[in-house]
């Protein structure tokens, strides 16, 4: 369901077939071996999203074992333009505090962050560091421009999954 929808859209047979099954290169909260993946297309700048993050914890830490959260990038850049940057801060996350370290920042981002383009992407090298990254690192990685292919893969994965709006949700029954 993405933001603005009245109701939950049904996909066809065909299109869920287009969606990328969750695996071990995915950001993930849960297990692979989980019944249920909540595949989440989000955009770190998306009030909506922010709304639904706490959402989608409670569903993790409520159904043990059971419910997978994915969390997939999805910036919706004419519409949050420091979208497409906190992503790749997200990507440096992870790539140099692994899972935990990608968590950590996105958890941060969305306490901070006002929405709608309103956090400070100067901000991101100490809110990096206050999640125990190493903040010169952290800051190589995001200049470099690096993790843009990242984002830009999940971003496209979502458009070939049928995504068009943010938070955008898929409950996949393994």
């Amino acid at each position: 369901v993405g933001a603005g929808e009245a109701s939950p859209r049904l996909f066809s047979e065909e299109q869920a077939g287009k969606v990328e099954k969750p695996n071990d290169k995915d950001h993930i909260r849960g297990s692979l071996d989980a019944e249920i993946f909540l595949i989440e297309y989000s955009d770190l700048e998306c009030p909506f999203c922010k709304q639904f993050h706490a959402t989608a914890q409670q569903a993790v830490d409520e159904y043990q074992g059971k419910v997978t959260w994915v969390y997939r990038h999805f910036p919706l850049d004419t519409l949050h333009p420091k979208a497409d940057k906190e992503a790749e801060a997200a990507e440096c996350a992870f790539d140099l505090g692994g899972q935990d370290g990608f968590w950590k920042l996105v958890d941060k981002i969305f306490e901070v962050t006002p929405s709608n383009n309103g956090l400070d992407l100067e901000s991101l090298p100490k809110l990096a560091s206050s999640v125990g990254i190493d903040q010169e690192d952290f800051k190589k990685c995001l200049d470099s421009g690096e993790m843009a292919q990242r984002v830009e893969a999940d971003y496209q994965s979502g458009i070939k999954a049928g995504i068009q709006g943010t938070p955008g949700n898929i409950l996949l029954n393994t």
